[in-house]
């Protein structure tokens, strides 16, 4: 998945610049690498500086090289491309293959660019013509060309890595690679000590010769102007959400590069031909075509796909940073697809290649029970940040059908807990998963809550009543003593012998009772977990056998009961017959910093772990791969950090769900946000992290509007300010108390006023309703 990309195609494997017959990169080695809102940037000890960027609504990438000598003078710059047009799928283990699918490129060179083209049709069942092409050029005229097989700068020649067996450490190019290369030359003057910049396009489309030009003149034309929109816009995100967390700066500096990471994740696709390709083993017609889908990608390089379950955790990121577009447009594309693809029976698709073709999830597959379950949470979630009842009446209907399938389809034996694949998927695991319950449990206090917002009598009737009966067996179904956590799964229901026996593995979802927040009418919101036996599960996973450096392992280790065998010594006292797994997801880490926030536990041996451990593999230079981006895996015992690794044996570089650790306990959990708009309700209520004194944020975005919050702590008063702007709601201001603390008084823009003291799972909340747009509240502590 290397190279540059406009989906559903690839277009080049790289592009490569030589100066004065030094390559850049090779002879001439970098000296500074450089993570921007929207570019990256090269620096080269021969003075040269590279900025790469994609324009905003331009199928293209730029790159512009800045040139600045002490003397006047002129360098012969040579401008390497190698071709890969493909699309995203078949794959190279597929069938068919994308050995069958891709056919040769062909280059030329005409006008001073450089062309490159595969056209017509693949010889494979119910292939279609295509005629993808690629165009690369430069604001300056060159002085010479050449066409060839290779062109690949300094990595000439070709180190290609085989279909079987041990790759090498470094390969460019792949078995069934069909590419083709060229190169421009140029003679650039340059004036004593200015600057001059050439800028390059690689632009392309999958919709013909004419259509590959216009983008590339759009690119081309331009881009300074380009560069700026590019700039510009994402200071538009960084200004949204922004925070001030004088004690935690590099929780504060990750806010900002996770707003960036979302937005560096967006992608789109038009004219998608929907199809099952089961799993890679087939490529049957489509059942339909999807005019457009936007959406977040959920890794690179490797799967920028549209993925059902990253979107959801992906979606309290975006919420977060206000960025709802996409998290709507994301929740929308997964609708239409999995429609097609399903015919309109409930489940959500997996896995959606830009393309249209579903690796996983349809009505004849497994799927993953969590993902269809947690639809209507995500529907609910976004309806609440924006009050937006369009979009709610959208994606009802298929949020009432995502439950109803899950209880037809997936609880064969009719006890309430859902067969089906979720999260983990590792031997020895029962046909009922713990995360696929927690999530329904959330889902259909969701479902009944948009229900009753569309007067749906019927619909919030069944849901409430499945989620109380789930709710009261809960926990004596999954709760395991012994271990001190709930259970992973529980066994076969066909087994009479072992029915719903639970199995305890030690896997991270053992923390998804205190992760997900279900809303109940008449009561605070809080996690499906009993708050006494979170406490000992939390407490449980904080030690070393489950939480290392950066976060919470996959899989924790035990047994660790001490000598006389008292279980609990350590960790648990239960034998797993799994290996424990102690590789650091920042999704697993994610869930644990939510899970330690929802109960209020902000100490710095609490949730600061993992909101440190998540801030730390983004932007620790000892740490990260690139900086600025929230990486798939962080360096673990049993997972190596990627830049010690072969690019074939590589985790992502960008993982979008790691977002979710990082904005949602800071927007809030720490500074407290919480809409409800769809009843038009807004609470701020923060609370402040053990060992600090102050939180702040600004322009966090809700609804049409805006919040900012300040909350600070000094002596024995507690002080949040709220200034609300363009938001038509009832605000609740207040705070949440430190542990033991009690209530002298309470004041409202310096007049005393009456409030409420609410228990919930965060622990004793001040409540006080709001006076006009700004808001100053005080508690005075006793």
């Amino acid at each position: 998945m290397g190279g540059i990309w406009s989906q559903p195609i690839k277009l080049l494997d790289g592009i490569w610049f030589g100066v004065d017959g030094g390559w850049l990169g090779k002879q001439v080695p970098a000296s500074k690498y450089t993570s921007g809102h929207g570019y990256q940037r090269i620096d080269y000890g021969n003075g040269v500086q590279r900025t790469d960027f994609v324009p905003d609504g331009v199928r293209a990438t730029v790159v512009g090289l800045t040139f600045k000598a002490k003397q006047a003078k002129t360098v012969k710059l040579d401008v390497d491309a190698h071709s890969e047009l493909m699309p995203a799928y078949p794959w190279g283990g597929t069938t068919p293959s994308a050995g069958q699918a891709n056919l040769q490129d062909t280059g030329s060179y005409g006008d001073g660019v450089l062309r490159f083209r595969d056209q017509g049709t693949s010889p494979i069942t119910n292939a279609t013509k295509h005629d993808y092409n690629a165009v690369v050029g430069s604001s300056l005229r060159p002085t010479g060309h050449a066409l060839g097989a290779d062109h690949r700068g300094p990595q000439d020649p070709t180190v290609v890595c085989p279909m079987d067996g041990t790759p090498p450490a470094h390969c460019d190019d792949s078995a069934v690679g069909k590419g083709t290369g060229g190169r421009l030359t140029y003679s650039v003057k340059l004036k004593a000590n200015q600057e001059t910049t050439v800028w390059f396009a690689v632009a392309g489309s999958d919709e013909g010769k004419p259509a590959a030009e216009r983008e590339y003149r759009k690119a081309i034309g331009n881009p300074e102007k380009l560069l700026k929109a590019k700039t510009n816009a994402r200071e538009q995100i960084a200004r949204q959400s922004a925070v001030d967390l004088p004690g935690d700066k590099l929780l504060q500096q990750s806010v900002e590069w996770s707003k960036q990471n979302l937005a560096d994740s967006v992608q789109e696709a038009r004219d998608l031909q929907i199809r099952d390709v089961n799993e890679g083993k087939d490529y049957p017609k489509p059942a339909g075509t999807v005019d457009s889908a936007r959406w977040f990608g959920a890794g690179f390089p490797d799967y920028p796909w549209i993925f059902a379950t990253d979107g959801e955790y992906t979606s309290y990121a975006a919420v977060a940073a206000g960025q709802f577009d996409t998290a709507k447009e994301h929740l929308e594309s997964l609708q239409e697809i999995s429609d097609l693809l399903n015919n309109r029976s409930g489940k959500v698709a997996h896995e959606i290649v830009p393309t249209g073709d579903v690796y996983f999830g349809s009505n004849q597959s497994a799927g993953n029970t969590d993902e269809t379950v947690k639809f209507p949470s995500i529907v609910a979630l976004l309806w609440r940040w924006t009050g937006d009842d369009r979009f709610r009446d959208r994606l009802y209907d298929f949020s009432v059908r995502n439950l109803k399938y899950v209880y037809r389809e997936l609880d064969k034996d009719n006890d309430g807990w859902l067969e089906g694949l979720a999260n983990v998927e590792r031997n020895g695991m029962g046909s009922e998963k713990l995360d696929s319950t927690v999530y329904l449990a959330r889902g259909l206090r969701d479902l009944a809550d948009l229900a009753a917002s569309k007067r749906d009598r019927q619909t919030q009737r069944w849901a409430t009543a499945k989620a109380d009966d789930l709710e009261k067996r809960f926990e004596t179904q999954w709760w395991v003593q012994q271990a001190f956590g709930y259970a992973d799964s529980v066994d076969d229901p066909a087994d009479p012998a072992n029915d719903n026996k639970p199995i305890f593995q030690r896997h991270w979802t053992g923390v998804t009772p205190m992760e997900a927040v279900l809303t109940r009418p008449g009561k605070p919101d809080a996690p499906l977990a009993s708050p006494e036996h979170a406490k000992i599960a939390l407490d449980q996973r904080e030690k070393a056998c489950y939480t290392g450096e950066f976060g919470l392992f996959h899989t924790g280790t035990g047994p660790t009961a001490d000598a006389a065998g008292n279980p609990g010594a350590s960790c648990d006292s239960v034998v797993s017959a799994v290996k424990s797994e102690r590789a650091i997801f920042s999704l697993n880490t994610s869930i644990m910093a939510v899970a330690e926030g929802n109960f209020g536990r902000l100490g710095q041996n609490q949730q600061q772990v993992y909101t440190t451990g998540n801030a730390r593999i983004q932007l620790d230079p000892k740490v990260w791969e690139t900086p600025g981006a929230m990486p798939e895996i962080a360096p673990s015992p049993d997972a190596p950090a990627n830049i010690d690794r072969p690019f074939t044996d590589r985790s992502m570089a960008l993982q979008a769900w790691g977002a979710y650790g990082v904005l949602w306990p800071v927007v809030h959990q720490q500074l407290g946000v919480d809409p409800d708009l769809g009843h038009g309700q807004l609470a701020v209520v923060p609370q402040i992290p053990g060992g600090q004194h102050k939180v702040a944020g600004s322009n966090i975005k809700v609804g049409r509007g805006a919040v900012d919050v300040s909350a600070r702590l000094e002596n024995k008063e507690l002080r949040t300010d709220v200034k609300v702007k363009g938001v038509r709601a009832a605000v609740t201001i207040g705070a949440v108390l430190p542990a033991g603390a009690k209530v002298a008084k309470v004041s409202v823009d310096g007049r005393s006023t009456s409030y409420q003291l609410v228990t919930t799972s965060r622990g004793t909340e001040v409540h006080t309703a709001a006076r006009g747009s700004s808001t100053s509240v005080r508690i005075t502590l006793k």
